[in-house]
C-alpha cells in the first residue's frame, strides 16, 4: 500500500513539474528577411497569441482590420485586437519599410501564455497583397526553426494594378498607394475588372507589362513579378 502511494506520489510530482514547464514563456529571437526582387513590406506585425487571436485565415473572408491593413499597410486595427487579447507582439520592427533582400531582427519576445505566431505586412506595390505567417505554433524545444512564408491575396480588392497614391490605400478605394522602389510606369488600364475569389487566397502575383507608359499595368513585370515564397523566418527559441 505504501509504495502504491509512493508511486502515485511521484507520478503527481512529474506531472507538477511538467505543468510548471509547459507554463513557462518562451523567449523568441526572430529573424525576417525579404526574399522578393522589387517588393517592399510596410511595416511589419509579429505576434505571439492564444488561439482566440486570429489575425487572417485563407479560405475565409477578411476582417476589416485585415483589409485596413493589406490595402493600406495601417497595422492600427490589427494591432488593437492584439492587444485586447493579451498578445506579445513586436510592431514595426523595421521602422518602416522592409526592402527586397533586408532583413529584421525582433529580439528577447516573451511569449508569456502565447502558444502562437503569427506575423503580418502588406507588400508594396500590390493592390491587397500581404506576406503571412497564420498561427504557428511555437515549439516547445529550445533551437532554431525556419518557416518561408507565401503572398497572401486579402479578396477585398481588384487587383487592377494602377497606382493612384494615397487614395489607394483607403479601405475601399480602388488602386495601389505606391511604388516605394519607383520602378512602375503610368497611364495603365487595368489588368483585371473584378475578383473571383473575395476570399483571402495565395496572391497570383503581379501580371505587369513592359510599357511604362501605357498598356495594362503601371506593374512592370520585369521587375515586380514573384513566386512564393515571399519571406524567409528564422525563429529561435530559448
Amino acid at each position: 500500500m505504501n509504495i502504491d502511494l509512493k508511486k502515485a506520489s511521484l507520478v503527481a510530482l512529474v506531472a507538477t513539474v511538467l505543468a510548471a514547464q509547459n507554463a513557462v514563456a518562451r523567449t523568441l529571437d526572430i529573424k525576417i528577411t525579404n526574399l522578393s526582387h522589387a517588393i517592399n513590406f510596410t511595416p511589419l506585425l509579429v505576434t505571439a497569441h492564444r488561439p482566440s487571436l486570429d489575425l487572417f485565415e485563407a479560405g475565409e473572408a477578411a476582417s476589416a482590420e485585415l483589409q485596413q491593413m493589406a490595402e493600406g499597410g495601417n497595422l492600427s486595427g490589427l494591432n488593437g485586437l492584439a492587444v485586447a487579447a493579451g498578445a506579445a507582439s513586436a510592431v514595426n520592427p523595421a521602422g518602416g519599410l522592409l526592402g527586397p533582400g533586408d532583413h529584421v531582427m525582433v529580439s528577447g519576445l516573451k511569449t508569456k501564455k502565447n502558444k502562437l505566431l503569427s506575423l503580418v505586412a502588406m507588400m508594396l506595390p500590390t493592390n491587397d497583397g500581404f506576406v503571412g505567417l497564420d498561427s504557428w505554433t511555437i515549439p516547445k524545444k529550445h533551437g532554431r526553426y525556419t518557416l518561408y512564408l507565401n503572398a497572401y491575396d486579402a479578396g477585398t480588392e481588384v487587383n487592377n494594378e494602377l497606382i493612384t497614391g494615397d487614395i489607394g490605400g483607403f479601405p475601399g478605394s480602388l488602386g495601389i498607394p505606391g511604388d516605394p522602389g519607383g520602378n512602375s510606369g503610368t497611364g495603365g488600364t487595368g489588368v483585371a475588372s473584378q475578383e473571383h475569389n473575395t476570399k483571402v487566397h495565395i496572391h497570383r502575383g503581379v501580371i505587369g507589362d513592359s510599357d511604362l507608359s501605357g498598356g495594362n499595368s503601371d506593374l512592370d513585370a520585369r521587375v515586380h513579378h514573384w513566386h512564393n515564397p515571399v519571406a524567409k523566418v528564422e525563429v529561435w527559441v530559448k
